[in-house]
């Protein structure tokens, strides 16, 4: 069977008719977008390609759905690049751009059923912005089910997104793979957005510091980490840190002293990176800061002092009339480097 040339789709008939005809015998992954695509989502594209190999077929959705703005929010505004967005959609690999109209997708207008977030969606980005992952879940219910992939690709940027999009999938079992692209950077350290365009030259300044704050995190965690392990190897009692000493150790003993007797873990990791944010927000422009979290990844909860595994430290934040949100993934209690 012949690959069909890349194409727009506008309709739910066309796409179920270049789904049926088109997308066997490899397998079908999807990408959704809001459009206005960037790099970070022609990484997600590629890696979509990757998975599906040259016999899949890869849809790319550019839909943005009003029901996940709230009263207030720049749905208006919101950047929509339809040309570009094709181009870069087909250089990056993908066989379909499913752009549809609100009318297509809502045919009724708004749905009167929905998917509920539950708990984990009224968390950091819910309550900031209560209703949006409901939204956000039920037109990604949807999209799933017009498009009929075997795998969707969402990136690591929306952590609590992700979080939420697996556990709708595990909770109500579609029969999809989701697969979570790590986030992608400007050479500055700024997470590609497409509110990155936003920013005035003095307000993307200001805005560097979500970056910066997650990397100062992340690296006071890389060195409790290295200099727990440390204390491992070296035994802390007086004996042993005077012979270490007669052996010229002894700052190796003090070391790893210190990090037995000092407060760290979670607690030092959110001040590493609080302390970023609170610079931040006497810049001009200011920075100001909607929360700074470290949370367990399956329900977005914070995390204990002695808490171990994964962990995600997540902000958000405003520089102008712009909000913006990053995190970082990181690991306690394995004795080793971040992840």
């Amino acid at each position: 069977m012949s690959r069909r040339p890349f194409e727009l789709v506008p309709t739910v008939e066309d796409l179920r008719y270049v789904h049926d005809h088109f997308a066997v015998p490899g397998r079908t992954a999807v990408v959704m977008t809001m459009g206005a695509l960037h790099e970070g989502h022609a990484t997600l594209i590629r890696t979509a390609r990757e998975h599906v190999g040259d016999r899949g077929f890869v849809i790319v959705t550019v839909f943005v759905n009003p029901l996940q703005f709230g009263k207030g929010e720049d749905l208006d505004r919101y950047p929509r690049t339809l040309d570009a967005d094709l181009k870069l959609a087909e250089q990056s690999g993908a066989d379909v751009v499913f752009a549809p109209a609100v009318d297509e997708v809502y045919p009724g207008g708004e749905p009167q059923v929905r998917i509920s977030a539950g708990p984990m969606g009224e968390r950091l980005e819910g309550a900031a912005r209560p209703g949006h992952f409901d939204g956000m879940l039920t037109v990604v219910a949807k999209l799933l089910h017009l498009t009929r992939p075997d795998v969707a690709l969402y990136g690591q940027k929306d952590a609590q997104q992700l979080a939420l999009i697996r556990r709708m999938v595990r909770d109500l079992n579609f029969g999809v793979e989701i697969v979570g692209v790590p986030t992608v950077r400007e050479e500055d350290g700024l997470a590609l957005s497409s509110r990155n365009r936003y920013l005035s030259p003095e307000e993307r300044r200001t805005a560097l510091a979500l970056s910066r704050a997650l990397f100062a995190g992340r690296d006071r965690h890389a060195a409790q980490e290295a200099l727990r392990a440390r204390a491992r190897e070296v035994p802390t009692s007086r004996a042993r840190a005077e012979a270490l000493s007669a052996m010229g150790e002894s700052r190796a003993a003090a070391d790893a002293h210190a990090v037995a007797t000092t407060a760290g873990g979670p607690a030092a990791v959110r001040a590493a990176a609080r302390l970023v944010l609170d610079e931040a927000a006497r810049l001009d422009p200011p920075l100001t800061l909607d929360y700074l979290a470290l949370v367990d990844p399956t329900d977005f909860t914070e995390i204990g002092d002695d808490f171990t595994g994964e962990a995600v430290l997540a902000v958000a934040a405003r520089v102008g009339t712009t909000r913006l949100i990053d995190n970082i993934p990181l690991t306690f209690g394995t004795f080793g480097a971040a992840s």
